[in-house]
């Protein structure tokens, strides 16, 4: 059997970035059962309410939506059931520490299959206040704007 290579993005939580400031990035493995690995494989997933939480030295990825295995039997798995992350003890460390402290979240950027394995993009993010995302929308707008000018000026319209 043939060994996949590189990556392929199952779902993104791309509401994260507007809601977070991110401060760093992890990736980790998610501990699955069979029916999950399928499920994921034709693409059904959702991260848009999940989180992650650290409990008793482990990391566990709470309400990921997993759908149901279509051609799964009684064997199937529970939809929004939590499921543990595999990091680094130095990792996770590191993640209790800035968790506890500084009241700083755990949210699931995407999830992807790597070379086979399904990997999670854990982001140790701060919640951004309603100020912070109108400043945001402004900036980018600003970028966009001055994007346009300079494309007009380069071309001789401006």
């Amino acid at each position: 059997m043939v060994k996949e290579r590189g990556q392929k993005v199952i779902a993104s939580n791309r509401k994260a970035r507007h809601d977070y400031t991110i401060l760093d990035t992890y990736e980790a493995g998610v501990v699955l059962v069979g029916t999950e690995v399928k499920s994921l494989r034709m693409g059904r997933a959702s991260l848009v309410d999940a989180f992650a939480q650290v409990d008793d030295g482990e990391v566990w990825l709470h309400a990921l939506h997993i759908p149901e295995y279509v051609a799964g039997t009684w064997t199937n798995h529970e939809v929004r059931r939590k499921r543990k992350l595999l990091l680094h003890r130095k990792e996770i460390e590191r993640l209790i520490g800035k968790t506890k402290e500084s009241g700083l979240s755990l949210i699931p950027l995407q999830m992807y299959f790597k070379d086979g394995y399904v990997k999670v993009e854990l982001a140790l993010a701060k919640g951004k206040k309603a100020y912070d995302k109108r400043q945001d929308l402004a900036k980018r707008d600003a970028q966009r704007e001055i994007a346009k000018a300079h494309g007009r000026a380069l071309k001789g319209r401006y």
